[in-house]
């Protein structure tokens, strides 16, 4: 009875053990076929789960490894030739006089360090400036006081880019209905609060640059404090409407949606990951093109006082 059941035992075992040696290597006296065959197939199991293991672990660091995205840097500028065109608009002093010019030369330095591949500008991309830029560069025209000449390109000249990129779209800008509903509601002076203290930034802008350089002028209306206080004005005029006149919120809306087509042409413009586009705008548009790029996974957003070190 002992017997039958040690035999059948023995049957079972993959490897029957008897100890170890003196110098420490396991002696092993019988291995059956099926022992051989059991374990074949457990050191098999074993691979495959290593093997599994490793693969996971591979993948999670490819994972953890962050995607190559393209990156924009949107620089928001005061309008050097001063052309009016705004509700409220900041009085600048001549750029092409030469303390403003060396101005400008720090402040392209600056601009190369974010090493562009493409330099987007605020101007209709069917009207003149990719013939006038061509021009610049075979030396049949002279730079105007307008930025996009003064720095866009400028710059572009400097990297040796055969081509620059107006991105503008038109869009409506309804103020008059604005400033109606106001009246008709009786809410011109909660109206005209507001636009005082829109005046008193743009003024305060110009008398920061009088007493300052290019680059820090634009470092000071590029600081997200700066940029979150002009977004905050058009949200406030968006309270200026009810069901049936939404006056302020439809005038908001048309300037989100300029903005967002602007976006939509610079997003034209990105050809690989490794893409780099600086985009000079009217610092009016900045904090809508910054929460546009910001709001897209495939963009990492740049701020100009990342290059100023």
């Amino acid at each position: 009875m002992g017997r039958s059941l040690d035999h059948r035992a023995e049957a079972r075992c993959d490897v029957n053990i008897t100890g170890f040696t003196s110098n420490g290597i396991q002696a092993v006296q019988k291995i059956r076929p099926k022992g051989i065959e059991m374990v074949n197939r457990l050191f098999f199991m074993f691979l495959l789960s290593m093997a599994s293991v490793i693969g996971a672990s591979a993948q999670q660091a490819t994972n953890d490894k962050p995607a190559v995205r393209a990156e924009v840097l949107v620089v928001g500028v005061y309008h050097m030739a001063n052309p009016g065109r705004d509700v409220f608009n900041m009085q600048a002093d001549d750029v092409l006089a030469p303390k403003r010019q060396a101005e400008i030369t720090e402040l392209i330095e600056v601009l190369k360090k974010f090493q562009p591949t493409k330099i987007a500008i605020e101007a209709d991309p069917y009207g003149r400036r990719r013939q006038e830029y061509a021009d610049y560069l075979a030396g049949k025209h002279t730079l105007s006081r307008n930025e996009n000449d003064q720095i866009g390109y400028r710059l572009a000249k400097e990297l040796g880019h055969k081509a620059i990129y107006p991105v503008d779209a038109d869009g409506e800008f309804p103020w008059p209905r604005v400033v109606n509903y106001a009246k008709a509601s009786g809410r011109s002076k909660e109206l005209e609060a507001i636009m005082a203290e829109v005046g008193g930034m743009v003024k305060a802008q110009g008398e920061y640059l009088a007493s300052h350089t290019v680059l820090e002028t634009l470092l000071y209306m590029n600081a997200d404090a700066k940029v979150a206080e002009d977004v905050g004005f058009y949200y406030r005029e968006a309270h200026l409407g009810e069901p049936g006149d939404w006056a302020g919120p439809d005038l908001v809306s048309d300037w989100f949606r300029r903005n967002m087509r602007i976006y939509s042409n610079v997003v034209k413009l990105v050809d690989s990951p490794n893409e780099r586009v600086l985009v000079i705008y009217g610092a009016g548009h900045l904090g809508w093109l910054r929460n546009n790029f910001a709001s897209d996974p495939s963009f990492r957003l740049r701020k100009l006082s990342e290059f100023v070190k």
